[in-house]
C-alpha cells in the first residue's frame, strides 16, 4: 500500500469542513505528512466548527471561513487543488427532519456546486467524499455491504445519496476522479460538545466528564459500529493517494457495540457518570434503524485499510483529551 506521508509531501490539499471534528482532525495528519493543507469552514451556528481544533497546526495550514453553497467561495479556493476532502455537510437526523430544506442546500445543492467548480477550474483533482451508513437506512442484513440498497430514514440520509450520486455521475459523465467513504458513527477528540444532535457518542463522552447520567432510549440493545477518527482519518487518507478508489464507494466501521454498552465504557473510561435507559422520544424513534455493523471487506481488499485502534483505548484518549482542552468545548 501506499507510503501515505510520500504520497502527499508538498500536495496541495483542500479539506471542506476542515474545521470540524474529522476535517481539523485530518488536518493535523496531512500537515504532519508535509502536505500544503488549506482548509475551509463555514462555523454556522449549532455546527461541528471550532477554530480551536486546529490551534496547534495554526501557522501550517491557510484557513479560509467560507460556506460551500456560495459559489465565489469555491472559485477561489478550488483551482490548484490536487486533493480535496469534501467532509462540509450537516449530521443531525432530527434536525434534517425539522428543516429538510436546509439539509438538502447544503448536502446536496452544494455538492452540485462544488463538482461543477471542480469540472470547470480543475478537472484534474481527486474528491473523497463523506458519505454516511444513514444512506443504508434500515439494514435488510447484516453485515451491511456497498450493494445494499440506499433508502434511507430520514432527509439527511437522502440528501447525503444524492451528494453521493453527484459525485458519481461527474465521475462517469466528465471523467472526475471521485471516491466516496460512508463513515459509521464516529467518536474522538475534536467533536463538538454543545449539543448531542450531532451523534449521541460525543454526548456520552461529555455526560460522563459532568458526572451526569448517560440517557441511552429503549432497551440499549440497539447496535452501532463505532470507528474512531483516527482511523477514519487513515481511510480519507488512503482513498485519496489511490487510483483504486476512483469511481468507487467504501464502507467503515470497526468496533459493533449496543449504544448501553457503549455507554457503558464511556462510564468506565471517565471515572464518573451513569447510565439510564429511557423511553424513546417521539423524534428519535421516528429516525431510529435499529442495529447497524459494516462489511468493510471491501476497503480492507482495495486500499488495505485495518481499524488500528480498539473502543477501549480510543475512549481513553478521548477522555483525556477533553479532560485536558473542556473549556474550548463545553
Amino acid at each position: 500500500m501506499h507510503d501515505l506521508d510520500a504520497s502527499y509531501a508538498g500536495k496541495k490539499v483542500l479539506i471542506t469542513g476542515g474545521l470540524g471534528f474529522i476535517g481539523s482532525t485530518l488536518a493535523h495528519r496531512l500537515v504532519a505528512a508535509g502536505a500544503e493543507v488549506a482548509v475551509l469552514g463555514a462555523l454556522l451556528p449549532d455546527g461541528g466548527g471550532n477554530p480551536h481544533n486546529i490551534e496547534a497546526i495554526r501557522d501550517r495550514v491557510t484557513v479560509r471561513i467560507g460556506d460551500v453553497r456560495d459559489r465565489a467561495v469555491l472559485e477561489e479556493t478550488i483551482p490548484g487543488v490536487e486533493v480535496l476532502f469534501n467532509l462540509a455537510g450537516t449530521l443531525s437526523h432530527t434536525d434534517s427532519m425539522k428543516d429538510p430544506w436546509t439539509d438538502l442546500d447544503i448536502n446536496g445543492r452544494a455538492q452540485l456546486g462544488l463538482l461543477e467548480v471542480c469540472r470547470a477550474r480543475n478537472p484534474g483533482v481527486k474528491v473523497v467524499f463523506a458519505g454516511t451508513r444513514a444512506q443504508y437506512g434500515r439494514a435488510r442484513y447484516l453485515p451491511v455491504d456497498e450493494q445494499h440498497p440506499l433508502v434511507a430514514a430520514d432527509a439527511n440520509g437522502i440528501a447525503k445519496t444524492a451528494g453521493e450520486a453527484y459525485h458519481f455521475l461527474y465521475h462517469a459523465h466528465y471523467g472526475l476522479r471521485a471516491t466516496s467513504l460512508r463513515i459509521s458513527n464516529t467518536y474522538g477528540p475534536r467533536h463538538q460538545m454543545r449539543h448531542p444532535r450531532q451523534g449521541v457518542f460525543g454526548w456520552f463522552v461529555r455526560q460522563a466528564l459532568d458526572d451526569a447520567p448517560l440517557l441511552v432510549f429503549g432497551d440499549g440493545r440497539q447496535v452501532r459500529d463505532a470507528v474512531y477518527v483516527d482511523d477514519v482519518v487513515e481511510a480519507l487518507c488512503r482513498a485519496g493517494a489511490s487510483e483504486a478508489a476512483d469511481g468507487e464507494a467504501f464502507n467503515l466501521g470497526a468496533s459493533p457495540v449496543a449504544l448501553v454498552e457503549f455507554a457503558e465504557a464511556v462510564v468506565r473510561a471517565a471515572g464518573r457518570g451513569r447510565v439510564e435507559l429511557r423511553p424513546y422520544p417521539e423524534s428519535s424513534r421516528r429516525v431510529e434503524v435499529g442495529d447497524y455493523v459494516a462489511d468493510t471487506s471491501k476497503i480492507r481488499q482495495r486500499l488495505g485499510w485495518r481499524p488500528a485502534v480498539s473502543l477501549e483505548e480510543g475512549l481513553a484518549r478521548t477522555v483525556a483529551f477533553y479532560e485536558r482542552e473542556r473549556a474550548h468545548y463545553w
